[in-house]
């Protein structure tokens, strides 16, 4: 079940089906995992070893100040991978948090498997190079929207990317990730709901 989720995900980035050889490959290099609520897959300090490909429930990637105050920088759901890219790439210690938010099951991959698939695997490499190029695209929106956007306009933008993460987040949750607090979104929304 994990995987047929995995590879109906994949064969979205490639015109070709998914030969039985690519698919025996894939299966040798994730590793089917469960979390269960508030579990970490990482921890701040942590070396970043997986990457999950999110198959069920939903997850936050987050930093937490010295004041002991979340700084939400990542929401995941179903279809959605979940990591911290520098730490991968880089073997250094993470400075975030990745938990679970609700029961998940995911599929992990390493660094080293990754590396192994975009050489082996066409489909696997074509989804890498899509999802560095929307990556790029979000970052880049995100940090515009965090220096300049109102709060009226980050949450109208946020509805709008990402609708489905509305009904699986509480208001906190999300405005943490805006990079406001829960009273500024509630009056947000407000106006909103008034306009």
């Amino acid at each position: 079940m994990m995987y047929k989720a995995f590879f109906d995900y994949l064969q979205k980035f490639s015109s070709d089906p998914l030969s039985e050889d690519e698919k025996a490959l894939l299966k040798q290099a994730f590793i089917p995992s469960k979390l269960r609520k508030r579990q970490y897959l990482l921890q701040a300090s942590d070396q970043s070893k997986y990457f999950a490909f999110v198959v069920k429930g939903a997850m936050r990637q987050y930093s937490v100040d010295d004041k002991g105050t979340e700084h939400i920088v990542r929401l995941g759901v179903e279809g959605w991978w979940m990591g911290d890219r520098e730490s991968w790439a880089m073997l250094s210690p993470s400075m975030y948090n990745i938990d679970a938010w609700e029961d998940c099951e995911m599929l992990l991959i390493n660094r080293d498997n990754t590396l192994e698939l975009i050489k082996n695997s066409p489909a696997f490499c074509a989804m890498i190079h899509k999802l560095d190029e929307r990556n790029n695209i979000a970052n880049q929106r995100r940090l515009t929207s965090s220096i300049s956007a109102t709060a009226e306009k980050r949450y109208t933008d946020f509805i709008a990317c990402y609708p489905e993460l509305l009904e699986r987040f509480p208001q906190h949750v999300i405005a943490s990730y805006l990079g406001i607090n829960k009273d500024t979104l509630s009056r947000v929304k407000r106006q909103i709901l008034q306009k």
